[in-house]
Order: structure tokens, then sequence, then C-alpha cells
């Protein structure tokens, strides 16, 4: 497993071949969030300010209702396998785990995982990450979207696969 900072040169792999953690790591440090889906390069630009606005509201909200030792922590690198690595948004930890990972965590780390919905991220957000996540185990997976008032979807790990997602907030517009 690849342990150092990605680079900051502006070589490309080839895309010939399926994409592996070792090839993002070499990726140009550029501001854009790279992850692996199967091998599969996806790209996102830098969030906007109100999907930050709306991750910092959930790592406020979260710090203040865990108890020790779980923590939350914004934009971290998940490796699954050689050719399956994810950037959720926000995550809860237990404090001990974030303090001894250096640059990637396992999903067996990861108790709660949530994105933010942007336009450009929807379908991601809604199908691929819904099973990606709970094929790597990830316990909890929420997914907040503005654009529907905006709502809290949460789904809970029932096996190998997430139950229907709970609606827990949907504020009025």
């Amino acid at each position: 497993m690849a342990t150092i900072e990605p680079s900051t040169k502006r070589g490309f792999p080839s895309s010939a071949q399926a994409f592996t953690v070792d090839d993002l790591l070499e990726l140009p440090d550029d501001g854009n969030r790279y992850e692996l889906f199967n091998g599969s390069l996806l790209v996102s630009p830098a969030p906007t300010p109100l999907h930050q606005l709306i991750i910092t509201n959930a790592l406020l909200m979260l710090q203040h209702v865990m108890p020790p030792p779980l923590v939350a922590l914004t934009t971290v690198n998940v490796r699954v396998s050689d050719k399956d690595f994810y950037i959720p948004d926000l995550v809860v930890v237990r404090e001990d785990v974030a303090r001894n990972v250096e640059l990637m965590f396992s999903p067996t780390d990861i108790l709660l995982a949530a994105e933010v919905v942007s336009p450009s991220t929807k379908m991601r957000d809604e199908l691929f990450k819904v099973e990606a996540y709970a094929k790597a185990g990830i316990l909890t997976y929420w997914r907040i979207d503005p654009a529907e008032g905006p709502t809290l979807h949460v789904h809970q790990l029932n096996g190998k696969r997430y139950d229907d997602p709970a609606d827990l907030l949907r504020a009025r517009r």
C-alpha cells in the first residue's frame, strides 16, 4: 500500500488499464477530488461554498452529540481495495483510530460516512456510493440533499445491503 502524499507533478497515468490507488497518488494536486470505483477514475471539482457550509453544520452538530471516543472528520481517504478509493464528505470514527491513521482509513474504521449531494454528484451519491459503501461494510451512510428541502436520508447496513433510507430531516422551504 502506498503511504505517500499525492504528487504535485502534472503527469497523468495511462487510462488503458484500470486505475489503482498507487496511480491515484501520482495524480496532480490540483484541487479536484479523485476517487476510484472498480478502477474507474471519478473526478469532482472542489465543493461549492454551500456544500462546504452543509458539511460544516453537520460536523458541528455531530461534535455536540457524539460521545467520546468518537470524532467526526471531513474529506478523509478510505481505501477499500487497490481499485476502490473513496473520499466521503464527512465520517465518524473512533478517536484512537483517527490519531493512528497516516493517510488512508480502512472501511472497517468508518462508523458513518456522509455525502452532500451536488448536481454533479447526485447519481453517484444516490446509486454508486450507496452500493459501494454497503459492499465495503460501512455501517451507516447519510446522504444530505440540499435540493430536497434539504433532506437527510439515513441508510443502515443490514447484512451486505442498506435498508431503504429513513428520511430523518426534511426542512420546509
